[in-house]
């Protein structure tokens, strides 16, 4: 099936997903990182340029279900109880659900339903295995999962790029796609995604809140000297230079409601609309 990118609907699209980063201070730029790698690992794996693109928009969509779980379950510090990590699995179909409606939805909606299936068929929703998950999927799953181990959340700090390629390794193909784990553990050999590791959509090194620990939202034209807010516990700092990314200051002060606003970030979002293709075949 041929479909026509009309880019105010694609733009549509991204801004649903990018709720979810306004809403989670701890996802802090997420969804832009699976996507770059979901990119870099469609490229590695020498996908032609449509498929590299729903690659990467898949990334950027993946979680858009997680609108749908309580911020109880979302932000928890410690270990998810059974029955709370049962409301977590209904994330895919949540997605599936938003998605398939809009008028693009189709060009990720494999991505959303089936990132969490496992190739050896022990995953969810469905309980896919092999090649009954998409190629997209397959793609998110290991750009996800390394994006998860590498970054910062409630209940844990995130590792280096060497020990998360090292667990995914664990899970050769049985969780993950063999030939496209080879693909993936070889562009971190190289380095090849060094520059997007620990990174936000902004172009900024993330900051963490020094008060409660989740991530602060910094533009990418902050300067030394500039305020950031804590969305979690409220913070006022100031933000001081240091090297490729800040250090946040707590003045002792609260933001104010219009300051704590979740504001989704568009420039990345228009970036990529921009360089997408006119048509594509799913």
């Amino acid at each position: 099936m041929k479909i026509q990118i009309e880019k105010p609907l694609l733009k549509s699209l991204a801004l649903m997903a990018s709720v979810i980063e306004a809403r989670d201070a701890y996802t802090g730029g997420h969804l832009w990182r699976v996507s770059q790698y979901s990119q870099r690992l469609a490229e590695a794996a020498g996908m032609p340029m449509e498929m590299v693109f729903l690659s990467r928009l898949g990334g950027f969509l993946h979680d858009i279900g997680k609108i749908g779980i309580p911020d109880v379950i979302l932000g928890k510090r410690g270990k998810l109880t059974e029955p709370e990590y049962e409301v977590v699995k209904t994330h895919p179909g949540i997605g599936a659900t938003l998605i398939q409606e809009h008028p693009l939805g189709d060009l990720a909606l494999s991505a959303v339903h089936q990132h969490h299936e496992w190739v050896n068929g022990q995953g969810y929703p469905r309980r896919l295995q092999g090649d009954q998950i998409s190629i997209f999927a397959r793609i998110v799953s290991i750009a996800d999962a390394f994006d998860a181990l590498t970054s910062t959340r409630p209940y844990r700090k995130g590792v280096a790029a060497g020990p998360a390629v090292e667990a995914l390794k664990a899970e050769h193909g049985s969780q993950f796609d063999a030939r496209l784990l080879d693909a993936f553990i070889e562009l971190v050999r190289l380095d090849s995604l060094q520059e997007i590791v620990g990174t936000s959509e902004r172009g900024v090194r993330m900051v963490v809140c020094p008060t409660c620990g989740p991530v602060i939202t910094v533009s990418g034209n902050a300067r030394d000297g500039d305020i950031g807010y804590c969305r979690i516990c409220g913070a006022r700092h100031r933000l001081h230079r240091d090297g490729d990314t800040f250090v946040a200051e707590p003045t002792g002060a609260k933001g104010t409601a219009e300051d704590l606003k979740p504001r989704p970030e568009t420039r990345s979002i228009d970036a990529f609309v921009s360089r997408a293709p006119q048509w594509v075949d799913i």
